[in-house]
């Protein structure tokens, strides 16, 4: 049988004691099942995840949960950077021990089991520190950090401080909301798509914004500026943008439709 270790929060402790693990997360091809990592002799490697999850994982602490599996349980295995590209594999669970414990560097590899853990396989549950492991990426420690929209958590511990020290070229400071309304009244009628989707890149920046004042943008003849749009408002909560998104569901360009789509299942 071989062990491994799921990191959850200690809310869910009770309930996985009773009934198991529930197959709550999305894996390589959209796969539902859940994450683990196996038990190697070095403590800090098999909990490496602990902060990185803390990052965006529920409020309070995290507990390890010891699971044993059949040794021929088919899991998925690999770096997270393959899980995007589609190329993790698909090995046994002993086998995804063997690999990971024959690693120089194992940080940053994760198995991933294709269903739910029920009660009778859950070893035990136990407390652990919540500062073992690393954060962001592996080795990020004494890198500076990227403060780029798509980096930087919003909110996070330092981040507004980081951002003023180390402004991003392409994401700095965000330009006042009647400059960005100048700019879009600027680029005419129905508008220069360039410069129409600059600008509403930086609208998307915010959470909320003048939707009566882009509405039109709807109408415009570019597919692209219609997509931009999209990606601009979508995670408002400003009044409007429901009906807004609602028209754009309908665009007759596939693109825009699959935009609100994908925003609304976020």
């Amino acid at each position: 049988m071989a062990m491994f270790v799921h990191l959850t929060a200690a809310a869910n402790a009770p309930r996985i004691r009773r009934a198991g693990i529930r197959a709550d997360s999305r894996g390589q091809g959209g796969a539902r099942g859940l994450y683990c990592f196996p038990v190697l002799p070095s403590y800090t490697l098999t909990h490496q995840w602990l902060r990185e999850l803390a990052r965006f994982g529920p409020k309070g602490s995290l507990v390890a949960v010891h699971v044993r599996l059949d040794d021929a349980q088919e899991v998925l295995t690999g770096h997270y950077r393959d899980r995007a590209a589609g190329a993790q594999q698909s090995v046994s669970a002993a086998e995804a021990v063997r690999r990971i414990g024959a690693l120089a560097d194992p940080r940053g590899w994760e198995v991933f089991l294709p269903r739910p853990v029920g009660a009778r396989e859950v070893h035990r549950i136990r407390a652990v520190p919540q500062v073992a492991g690393w954060r962001y990426v592996p080795n990020a420690h004494g890198t500076r950090p990227c403060v780029c929209f798509g980096c930087a958590v919003r909110g996070g511990y330092g981040s507004r401080r980081l951002r003023e020290r180390h402004q991003d070229p392409l994401d700095g400071p965000l330009p006042p909301v009647p400059v960005l309304l100048a700019r879009i009244d600027a680029a005419g009628d129905p508008g220069d798509p360039a410069e129409l989707k600059a600008a509403l890149h930086w609208f998307g920046r915010r959470r909320r914004g003048p939707v009566d004042r882009l509405a039109r943008l709807a109408a415009h003849p570019d597919p692209d500026v219609r997509e931009e749009l999209v990606w601009a408002v979508g995670g408002w909560s400003t009044p409007g943008t429901a009906e807004l998104l609602d028209g754009l569901a309908d665009d007759p360009h596939p693109d825009v439709r699959e935009a609100v789509a994908a925003v609304r299942e976020d």
